[in-house]
């Protein structure tokens, strides 16, 4: 498998992307409407948040995957489109049959999706000039995948994209990215959004098993501040341009899991990184748990401690943090099989302090903890971010 540098979501031929700024977010400039077109129909999986106050284009999407036939994907940022009652369905449905219109398709083929403010209504004569606007710059080139990329961003400091290329039988096919996601991020699918398309043949039943797999392993295992949204999505699209078929077992599959899994764990970090006002990126691995369920637990634990991620702000290498988190987590740890690293530091070692200083490995911009917690098979990771000032100035001031 190979890493496409710079990749993106049109690293698979198929599709095109445009965007457009319809004044829909309050940034001077930015745009804020972007739109994916399969060439042909597409094979589509999506999986969804877990809010209950689910927003209409969640509802939607849900509604119409899996699928044989999308061809088109409409994004808008700035606008959640969420606790909109029937209104907000109404809107979500005409904006997809105007996009629809446009591709020459019909309304069901037309994925949306909305991210940013909760609870307002979308300015439907901006996002129509909009829509028409991004449907007129659509190109398959890396500066198109570039402006749609900005196009989705809310509070993210900048763009998130991925792309790979893998084999099967020596035949090439790809798999490329993009996502959106800075605050109220948690597990199980919260303030994020991402896009994934490939060339390769996926049937859609098969593409929805493989997509909630790799999600649960990826930005399932993102948390910046525990909060869950009422929007998110991962959307998969499959073209087949490459004539690369992927079937049920074997070796394409695993080829394709393998490329998929590596996409969407590039995009989780790069979120992760891009935490509202963050510094440092923390990857917080667990092994030896009795199961990967008790690995999760503990490992989202100290990622999710407020405590810790404020040490790790200020480069305190306070390990207690994290071995009290490990405690309350609810998994089963055993103190005196517990070993911590931070970095390479070995901070306890069997339920011992080590008296090892682990202020150096809290001073990079990306920070490890690993935890052993025995000889168990279990194993798990978990992406998150410091807690500093600039997180609660921006959402201290969000809607205003």
């Amino acid at each position: 498998m190979e890493i496409i540098e710079n990749g993106g979501l049109l690293a698979a031929a198929g599709f095109r992307a445009g965007s457009a700024r319809a004044g829909i977010k309050k940034a001077e400039g930015e745009p804020d409407v972007a739109l994916i077109v399969a060439d042909g129909p597409a094979s589509a999986a999506g999986v969804f948040t877990q809010n209950r106050f689910a927003a209409a284009a969640v509802r939607w999407n849900r509604a119409l995957l899996p699928a044989d036939d999308v061809r088109a994907v409409l994004v808008n940022s700035g606008n959640a489109n969420a606790c909109t009652g029937e209104r907000g369905e109404a809107d979500a449905r005409a904006s997809a049959e105007l996009t629809a219109r446009l591709v020459g398709c019909r309304p069901e083929q037309v994925c949306v999706a909305s991210t940013g403010i909760i609870g307002h209504f979308l300015p439907m004569d901006k996002l129509t000039a909009g829509i028409r606007a991004a449907h007129a710059a659509l190109a398959a080139d890396a500066a198109a995948a570039r402006r749609a990329e900005r196009a989705i961003m809310t509070t993210d400091t900048r763009p998130k994209s991925a792309a790979v290329r893998h084999r099967v039988a020596g035949a090439p096919f790809h798999v490329g990215g993009m996502a959106k996601g800075s605050g109220m991020i948690a597990p199980h699918m919260a303030t994020m959004l991402a896009f994934v398309t490939t060339d390769a043949q996926v049937a859609p039943e098969l593409l929805t098993g493989l997509l909630r797999d790799a999600t649960d392993l990826t930005l399932n295992r993102v948390t910046v501040d525990g909060d869950a949204s009422t929007n998110d999505t991962v959307l998969a699209l499959a073209g087949g341009a490459s004539g690369v078929h992927i079937g049920k077992g074997g070796s394409s599959r695993e080829a394709f899991a393998e490329a998929l899994h590596a996409v969407l764990a590039s995009l989780a970090r790069q979120i992760a990184a891009d935490g509202e006002g963050a510094t440092r990126l923390i990857e917080v691995r667990v092994e030896g748990a009795a199961n990967d369920d008790d690995a999760e637990t503990a490992a989202r634990a100290v990622a999710e401690s407020l405590l810790f991620k404020c040490a790790v702000y200020g480069g305190d290498p306070n390990w207690g943090r994290i071995v009290c988190a490990l405690g309350y987590s609810g998994a089963d740890v055993r103190p005196g099989q517990t070993t911590v690293h931070i970095g390479e530091a070995c901070v306890l070692k069997e339920g011992v302090p080590t008296g090892v200083d682990a202020a150096a490995a809290m001073q990079g911009k990306e920070i490890t903890v690993a935890v052993s917690l025995g000889p168990g098979p279990g194993q798990a990771a978990v992406w998150t971010c410091d807690l500093t000032e600039a997180y609660v100035r921006i959402n201290a001031h969000y809607s205003t």
